[in-house]
């Protein structure tokens, strides 16, 4: 039988690269760990012990999926990063000086069990959850 250890990657479609690369590197704190050629259109993040896999709608990767995604056709409904130990004030800070618009935490269940997330969304429209491990 299988057992899933953790999230290995995700794979997210954009149209918008460099501003998909400035939220999840400057806002989140990936690092760029790979880029392929522009023909095929893939840049991976570093998120920890995961990727994230940028791939651009017109490269040969992103092609296969067809057009780009919009508000009502998106290519993910969430993906949820687990954060080091950090407050749920600092978290708050830190988006709004990113000009990221928030809600609030609250109490959800996740690979660690229940603990308190809020949701955001980046510039693609895809909806991210951050779970903090305080």
């Amino acid at each position: 039988m299988l057992e899933i250890a953790a999230i290995d990657h995700i794979v997210l479609r954009t149209d918008k690269l460099d501003a998909m690369l400035d939220f999840y590197c400057n806002v989140l704190g990936c690092t760029v760990e790979r880029e392929t050629s522009k023909e095929l259109g893939l840049t991976q993040l570093r998120a920890g012990a995961a990727l994230i896999d940028l791939v651009t709608i017109d490269g040969k990767l992103g092609q296969l999926g067809g057009g780009a995604p919009t508000p009502k056709n998106s290519n993910l409904d969430h993906v949820c990063l687990q954060l080091k130990p950090i407050s749920e004030n600092a978290i708050l800070e830190h988006l709004k000086a990113h000009g990221i618009p928030v809600g609030e935490f609250d109490e959800r269940y996740g690979a660690q069990g229940f603990g308190l997330s809020l949701y955001i969304q980046d510039p693609q429209g895809n909806t991210v959850e951050l779970r903090s491990q305080i």
